[in-house]
């Protein structure tokens, strides 16, 4: 695209500027999509027109596609660029997305072949003048750089020359961490902007459209089916292309098949002649099926035209032989090659996903089965060494293992038509949108393997991969999953997924595939009724090893440029599978143990000692006893672990655990620890310690669950005349830490009890409890817990209308509550959503506390229309604050209080807001923050009085070099 003046960008304000060649270059990443592409260009009529063949019989747009007709259109010579129904919708939104967050992400959800790359690339074209539009083209593999190259085509001309960039995206696998570079690159460049700096157009193929997809605002989709007027469109340019190219147009196959309303019998009608058709040379054959099971099984994927040609061998077109094109006669209508960036070579595909798909089936048929054809790629395609394009496309295809819903599935042996009544994709995904999602439990190539042929040939094909490609881990990963899950072949799995683990050392999410496979051993053997206590141990004993290597190496994973598994993205969660395997393998034990005597249970709570058990007629057991032994205190601090994770955090905001995730952990708990007091116990402390430890309230996290169990009054008061009790031994042995703890915890059960309507006796008032917290040996030093400072900002947050006797530099508390956070947690709920455990409320006292589960099955609203319902408004106090450079702070009589916002792309205006505060174990967090209009100040005839703070001293930066070491301090002592 050269220009006689270079190549132009719009600013904000409409106008254009030129950017030079040090501009071009530096983001190289990126494939702009300049204001004045092809303007004051002769376009080789002879390339437009080739580049609009390739575009109709199935190749993907190139911008040159759009400015063509667009030319064509304006000199009345064609009609108009098919515009989808879903072409206005999209840019609607993208539109309201720029009165919106400085950051914001839209989604095109498209099924594989309906054109939605096609519908983006146009809405990027006829928005250059407007926006600044870009394609992520480039490496994937350094998120920092692409986030860099994002900002700098923001800044772009310099200051007062910035715009919107309308990025598109189309690996959904980088976006979490893509977002979250931008976020930090504008915070480090400190861009101040009146605009949203970048829309991510998320591009993404999904087969299967669920009623939530469709209820998501931030979702566009587009069906493989044409409406009516989408339909008429495509008619009206049928009898335009059928003119202008009466030889070729029968073999637009993209165009027709979309102009056919995705018809089965069009692409069926197209492969028809693969059924007879036994001659040719086998290469070119060979490479059809190559093509086809690529596309069906991994759609928009490609293979290099170079490494096409040599597969074929000679005579090369370079020295006289035939084009490559005609190397494939017949087969060449179904296949389009199509240039990709400038200087790169070309891409080969099928033209369509179904047509691919269709001659999978029709090849299978005629006994050119999928595992044949995936064993002749890997070994005569990719040669002695699979060259590193290959590795995505090949990766996908054997371990990718795709979202998907329950339904009837097919595990017979015959081969389906795809286009039977039965099988169609419009009925096929109405009915499956009726189903649950899950993840499949392989890839739908070794699915379709083992249900059309057999067990033994996926087998075949992951052991090919694993042993040719002999760095990667996930195809040996693959292979002992199988092994375990289908062949119940526990010493083949065994063996494989040590080999995984032994190209991936440091991977947790490899490490786990070998505890599962000794998980699985043992429930498959726990039925055996020749099955001995030595025997479950031997295998147990194997189990908990490597769930217990998997977890060290988990807590050692940490960075963004780790790999992932197919399924999960490794570089930005812990995974916790080895801890919860863990607790998974004690389940197992303790009931199959127990079911061969009834004494385990005993013996595995630790009500009688192991030592004893053992001597008495076990002795073939005396190596296992440590094991035994320290079970049930591995058990109780995976279950805390867990007790926290759950309690402070989830997913995301729309989703929870998986119901039996928490089933499965109270149940171990309840068997191990929650029954009996342990034989070694001898404090005072530990009687009543083991009546919490039966009630699930024994830790900070217990408690704040306590209303979610349904505990009533008579129950809480009993959990909160406990923790007195324990406080009360503490302070008489004068143990700093265990007081510490124990107040925390009679502080937060009587904020609990305070929530029950007329509980009776009446908790501990509110001024007894800050003189508790005061008093604390340890209250007056930094290193605190995040609980300790969540009950400073709980207790000690001001009440409206009152005056409280403390200066409290509450700033410092939320700082010292954000290291300890991160010193604490942060590790471990990287990446989920932190939950609001306590809401600011109406009222005085411990009644202005507003517990989560009050509004919690509210909050999985993303909109924020949450904040808007009026019994959230009844409940919650509105509090008045300011945003400055992207932070929000609390206004409190002219002071201000540093917190986090719940959404940070939603705080790029500076200005007064309103927002509900909340408290996370991270610290305050602003809710539902609104920018009041001019309006809304007028109609406050009587503004509410803010809270009154003495001495709050703002802090500017997180510079912690200058800290106090006092929180607090009374009125009148030093």
């Amino acid at each position: 695209m050269a220009h006689n003046k270079g190549s132009s960008l719009f600013n904000a304000r409409g106008r254009e500027s030129f950017v030079g060649s040090q501009i071009r270059d530096s983001i190289s990443l990126l494939d702009v999509l300049y204001s004045n592409a092809f303007e004051e260009e002769d376009i080789d009529s002879a390339v437009a027109k080739k580049t609009e063949v390739n575009f109709y019989r199935g190749a993907p747009p190139q911008w040159l596609n759009f400015c063509w007709a667009e030319r064509a259109t304006s000199a009345n010579k064609t009609t108009p660029f098919i515009k989808r129904d879903r072409y206005t919708e999209l840019i609607q939104n993208i539109k309201k997305q720029l009165q919106g967050d400085l950051t914001s992400t839209l989604n095109l959800l498209h099924q594989p072949g309906s054109g939605g790359t096609t519908l983006a690339k146009q809405v990027l074209w006829d928005m250059r003048k407007t926006l600044r539009c870009a394609v992520l083209t480039g490496a994937t593999s350094d998120i920092t750089a692409i986030a860099r190259q994002v900002i700098k085509l923001f800044t772009a001309g310099g200051q007062g020359q910035e715009n919107t960039v309308l990025l598109l995206l189309e690996d959904e696998r980088i976006l979490e961490n893509l977002q979250d570079a931008i976020r930090k690159e504008i915070a480090e460049t400190n861009i101040t902007t009146h605009r949203p700096v970048v829309i991510i157009l998320n591009c993404v193929r999904k087969a299967v459209i669920k009623q939530e997809d469709r209820n998501n605002s931030r979702n566009v989709i587009l069906r493989t089916e044409l409406s009516e007027a989408e339909k008429k469109q495509f008619e009206e340019k049928q009898i335009e292309i059928s003119r202008s190219y009466s030889n070729e147009h029968k073999q637009f196959h993209g165009f027709n098949i979309m102009r056919e309303n995705f018809s089965g019998d069009y692409v069926k009608e197209t492969c028809a002649f693969l059924n007879v058709r036994k001659k040719g040379s086998p290469e070119n054959s060979q490479l059809l099926a190559f093509l086809s099971l690529v596309n069906a099984y991994v759609p928009g994927s490609h293979l290099l035209q170079s490494q096409c040609q040599a597969f074929l061998g000679p005579p090369d077109p370079i020295y006289g032989g035939p084009s490559f094109e005609q190397r494939m006669e017949p087969f060449t209508h179904l296949i389009v090659t199509f240039p990709a960036r400038q200087g790169q070579d070309k891409h080969v595909r099928m033209a369509h996903s179904l047509i691919a798909q269709q001659c999978v089936e029709l090849l299978a048929t005629a006994g050119v089965t999928r595992s044949d054809t995936a064993r002749n790629f890997l070994t005569d395609f990719c040669g002695e060494e699979v060259q590193q394009h290959l590795m995505p496309v090949i990766k996908d295809m054997l371990t990718k293992r795709e979202i998907t819903v329950d339904h009837q599935q097919n595990t017979g042996n015959e081969t389906q038509d795809l286009f039977s009544p039965k099988f169609t994709l419009q009925n096929k995904l109405t009915k499956r949108e009726m189903g649950e999602e899950r993840t499949d439990t392989f890839s739908r190539l070794i699915h379709d393997i083992e249900a059309k042929e057999s067990k033994s040939n996926c087998v075949y094909v992951l052991r090919l991969a694993s042993e040719k490609i002999t760095r990667n881990p996930f195809f040996p990963q693959a292979l002992a999953r199988f092994f375990y899950i289908r062949m119940r072949e526990y010493v083949e799995a065994e063996q494989w997924a040590k080999i995984a683990k032994d190209r991936d050392p440091n991977s947790s999410f490899v490490a786990d595939t070998l505890g599962q496979v000794y998980k699985n051993h043992l429930k498959s053997r726990v039925h055996d009724p020749s099955i001995s206590a030595q025997d479950i141990l031997e295998l147990a004993e194997k189990a908990f090893e490597a769930f217990k290597d998997e977890e060290r190496a988990a807590e050692n994973e940490q960075g963004a440029d780790m790999q992932d598994d197919g399924m999960t993205k490794v570089s930005n969660i812990f995974n916790n599978r080895g801890l919860f395997g863990y607790l998974q393998v004690a389940n197992i034990v303790f009931v199959s143990l127990v079911s061969l005597d009834k004494n385990w249970q005993k013996v595995l709570t630790m009500e009688i000692s192991a030592d004893s058990f053992v001597s008495i007629g076990q002795k073939k057991l005396s190596k296992y006893k440590p094991l035994i032994s320290s079970l049930r205190d591995e058990v109780e601090r995976k279950c805390e672990f867990f007790d926290s994770y759950l309690t402070y955090s989830k997913p995301s905001m729309k989703k929870d655990e998986p119901h039996y995730f928490q089933t499965d952990v109270k149940n171990c708990y309840c068997k191990y620890v929650g029954t009996c007091t342990p034989i070694h116990s001898e404090s005072a402390i530990d009687v009543p310690l083991q009546k919490l430890k039966e009630e699930m309230a024994n830790a900070f996290p217990g408690l704040l669950c306590c209303l979610d169990k349904g505990y009533d009054k008579t129950h809480l008061r009993r959990i909160t005349n406990l923790w007195e009790e324990i406080k009360t031994e503490w302070e008489k042995k004068k143990d700093g830490g265990g007081e510490n703890k124990a107040s925390q915890n009679f502080i937060l059960a009587n904020i609990i009890l305070s929530k029950v309507e007329a509980a009776s006796p009446m908790p501990t008032p509110l001024p007894i409890l800050r003189s508790i917290l005061e008093r604390n040996p340890l209250a007056n030093l930094g290193n605190q817990t995040p609980e300790f400072y969540f009950l400073v900002l709980l207790l000690f947050w001001p009440e409206e209308h009152k005056k409280i006797d403390f200066n409290i530099d509450l700033n410092k508390c939320v700082l010292e509550m954000q290291d300890s956070y991160k010193n604490t947690y942060k590790k471990h709920l990287r990446s989920r959503y932190l939950r609001p455990l306590i809401f600011l409320g109406k009222g005085e006292g411990l009644s202005r506390l507003v517990h989560r589960s009050k509004i919690d099955n509210l909050l999985v609203e993303e909109s924020g229309e949450v904040w808007r319902e009026p019994s959230v408004q009844d409940l919650l106090l509105p509090v008045i604050g300011v945003v400055r450079q992207r932070r929000v702070f609390a206004r409190v009589d002219g002071k201000e209080i540093k917190v986090c916002a719940e959404q940070g792309r939603k705080v790029w205006k500076s200005g007064d807001v309103r927002f509900y505060l909340g408290f996370t174990i991270r610290g305050p967090v602003a809710y539902g923050i609104h920018y009041p209009s001019h309006s809304d100040r007028i109609k406050e005839e009587e503004p509410r009085k803010m809270l009154e703070v003495p001495d709050i001293k703002m802090i500017k930066d997180a510079d912690n070099s200058d800290k106090v070491s006092t929180l607090w301090t009374s009125t009148g002592q030093t």
